[in-house]
């Protein structure tokens, strides 16, 4: 018997066990930094990231995007909220910690989804990003 756990009747309990909530990482660069340039690899990797994982709009829950102190045009964020589909995803923006020799105009992402059982995160590092994660960038 499973017992009530706070807000969740049993029944909402069980199901959110059975979701299989993953993690899903990736990165891209930009030319510079214009609102044009932002937008054009935010939605490029958005439209990555949905393609390679084979995604719903229903099935992600939340996007945290962080990018390098060198870019600030514009919000990230707010890029993705024209997404179609992306109204009830919660949208987050923030600065990258500064490390020297960091990849310059770089925008990173943290996304978390609702995947199938079989389903596994296909990470998605694009341009110059590639470089950061070689080994899961396909």
């Amino acid at each position: 018997m499973v017992k009530s756990f706070g807000y969740l009747s049993p029944n909402k309990f069980e199901k959110a066990i059975q979701m299989n909530i993953q993690a899903i990482r990736g990165a891209t660069t930009c030319l510079n930094n214009s609102s044009e340039a932002i937008e054009l690899a935010v939605e490029e990797l958005i439209n990555e990231l949905i393609k390679r994982n084979e995604l719903n709009s229903d099935q992600v829950i939340s996007v945290t995007f962080s990018v390098t102190s060198d870019l600030n045009a514009c919000f990230p964020a707010a890029i993705a909220r024209k997404q179609s589909g992306w109204e009830s995803v919660a949208l987050l923006d923030c600065q990258q910690m500064y490390v020297e020799g960091d990849l310059p105009y770089c925008v990173r992402i943290l996304a978390l989804a609702k995947l199938s059982d079989d389903q596994y995160p296909q990470h998605t590092y694009l341009r110059e990003a590639i470089s950061l994660r070689p080994d899961r960038s396909s």
